[in-house]
């Protein structure tokens, strides 16, 4: 099928203005939106056809405080970890939208699924993750297109993870997400407007051999 080169231009559009976004509305998503936005994984590549992405969708009051408290001592000890600027910067930042945020889920790596009979793993096990990596990328875009904002909070520790949301020992932690509107939107992301990081040039990444 060939894509016209207007919408082209509209998916790089999307691709650029595709954020990680820290900062929600507290507005509240369509009922059966996030479960939409998940299904839509099910679309991204996966090794062997293996579909091994495992979502855990987090409603009980409970379990979300010990999600915060967890990433409030995790965010503590990593800025415990810089200094000088850097520290004042991390410090500014805001990293999650778990306060605000009206949906979050976990999502996980089945390493254990018997579904694609191994094909592609025997050699690279991690493909598993890889692929669940790849269908959160398509629940991102997917989100973007209608406005909605998602965001990825890395600063939490898989093994606490799993033991709030008690999920099969054999499902490896990939990252938690908080989805809802956002308070704003942009073409470049916080980081760079925090003064954390400048994007590189994307021709310093490519080698030929």
């Amino acid at each position: 099928m060939n894509f016209s080169p207007a919408f082209r231009a509209e998916l790089e559009n999307l691709f650029r203005w595709r954020r990680d976004v820290r900062r929600f509305r507290p507005d509240k998503l369509a009922p059966g939106t996030l479960e939409r936005l998940l299904g839509l994984a099910s679309l991204a590549p996966s090794v062997g056809l293996s579909e091994p992405w495992r979502f855990v969708i987090v409603e009980d009051a409970g379990r979300r405080a010990r999600i915060r408290a967890l990433f409030d001592t995790c965010n503590a000890q990593a800025l415990a970890g810089y200094e000088g600027e850097r520290a004042a910067r991390y410090a500014g930042l805001k990293l999650a939208g778990l306060d605000a945020a009206p949906a979050q889920f976990a999502a996980f790596a089945d390493r254990g699924t018997e579904q694609g009979a191994g094909l592609g793993r025997h050699t690279m096990p991690e493909m598993a993750e890889y692929s669940v990596v790849a269908a959160i990328h398509t629940i991102w875009l997917a989100a973007r297109a209608e406005g909605i904002g998602l965001g990825w909070v890395s600063i939490l520790t898989p093994a606490e993870v799993a033991a709030i949301l008690e999920v099969p020992p054999e499902w490896r932690f990939i990252g938690y997400f908080c989805l809802g509107w956002p308070e704003e939107e942009a073409d470049t992301p916080e980081l760079q407007r925090a003064g954390w990081e400048e994007r590189g040039d994307a021709t310093s990444r490519l080698l030929r051999r």
